[in-house]
């Protein structure tokens, strides 16, 4: 893996993944509807399989990857997930997740094009995928709240 992206932005994006896992399992256990707790909850097992395939892109450089640290750059407190006032409109809470989604889309984008190496490309386009996958899902559960208030 000659060319590949900084160990630096790799390592942020499984900050981003780690982040969007509690986010989504923090949702989970708040909702009291059991169709949209199972939704989340199979987000944020997906966003655990996007961490490890970074922490594997990572291992291809060399480098040996801690699972038991959080990753540079997380801060489990940053964002108080376990705060979430459920009292907020669900829209917005789902629009915060559509949003989120959308941004990894971006990153995952951007990372394919950050290298040359054929395998990391196609691990990066394929997470951007999922995460594509992530926001439609929201946003399809966002359009049904919309139309049926």
């Amino acid at each position: 893996m000659a060319e590949f992206i900084d160990d630096e932005i790799l390592e942020m994006a499984v900050a981003r993944e780690v982040d969007a896992n509690r986010f989504y399992e923090t949702l989970a256990t708040q909702s009291k509807d059991p169709n949209t707790r199972n939704i989340f909850l199979e987000l944020a097992a997906e966003e655990l399989e996007h961490k490890a395939k970074l922490e594997l892109e990572i291992m291809k450089t060399g480098r040996v990857v801690d699972v038991s640290k959080a990753p540079a750059g997380f801060n489990e407190d940053q964002y108080g997930y376990s705060q979430i006032d459920f009292d907020v409109e669900f829209k917005d809470i789902l629009f915060i997740g559509i949003q989120k989604e959308e941004a990894s889309f971006r990153l995952y984008v951007d990372l394919a094009g950050m290298t040359h190496d054929h395998d990391s490309k196609e691990t990066m386009l394929a997470l951007a995928e999922e995460e594509a996958g992530h926001k439609l899902r929201l946003q399809t559960i966002f359009d049904f709240l919309s139309r049926n208030v």
